[in-house]
């Protein structure tokens, strides 16, 4: 009996075309909204497609981030001396998840975990990152999420 493969969570969350809906739709709620938009106001028209190869990476897609851009310290370091709060930290997972929802990528509770998982993850250290004296490692591998510990998409 054959195995089944386990996708990838780029994968399973519809790749490039899923993740570009994703950001291009969040930068356009972040434009209005009052907490990120002050963040974001000099953000360039290429910034949601950076950010959707930034997350495909992560979530096992293609390196095309890292090919173009420089990896994970490129990402660092555009976040150095922003002096970014928990306020706004929180703000920005909430509206992201609110636009996962509204653009339609899967809401299974497993894939949903691992999502939040690294947003969490990912954002806290932005916030850290962007504090006096924060420094971005030359050498920082580019973080790696997967299933976690539910070990895959649910399968009813």
């Amino acid at each position: 009996m054959a195995t089944k493969s386990v996708p990838t969570l780029f994968e399973w969350a519809g790749g490039m075309p899923a993740l570009e809906r994703l950001t291009q739709r969040f930068y356009e709620k972040v434009r209005q909204d009052a907490v990120l938009a002050p963040i974001f106001a000099q953000m360039s028209s290429e910034h949601p497609r950076f950010v959707a190869q930034f997350i495909a990476e992560v979530l096992g897609g293609p390196p095309t981030y890292s090919a173009a851009r420089g990896g994970h310290p490129h990402m660092i370091g555009r976040h150095l001396n922003r002096h970014l709060s928990d306020a706004q930290r929180k703000r920005w997972v909430t509206v992201l998840l609110e636009t996962a929802d509204d653009v339609g990528l899967p809401s299974d509770p497993e894939f949903r975990s691992a999502l939040v998982g690294y947003l969490e993850w990912g954002s806290r250290l932005a916030v850290l990152n962007s504090q006096p004296g924060a420094a971005a490692d030359p050498n920082a591998k580019m973080p790696q999420w997967n299933w976690g510990p539910p070990g895959g998409p649910y399968q009813p």
